[in-house]
């Protein structure tokens, strides 16, 4: 038994694993294109700007 669609949870078919349609693999590649799925990230300071000689 294959894992659900992560985009529905219906079940995967095999010819769009692992998406259970056309239309869900087109909704998680549009997700990617826009940055649906970026990873947030803080901004840390930069150790070496602190130790900069002039």
């Amino acid at each position: 038994m294959s894992a659900p669609c992560p985009i529905c949870g219906k079940p995967a078919d095999p010819k769009y694993r692992p998406f259970c349609s056309k239309r869900c693999a087109d909704v998680d590649l549009q997700r990617w294109l826009t940055g649906g799925y970026a990873i947030p990230a803080a901004e840390e300071d930069d150790p070496d700007e602190g130790n900069q000689e002039d």
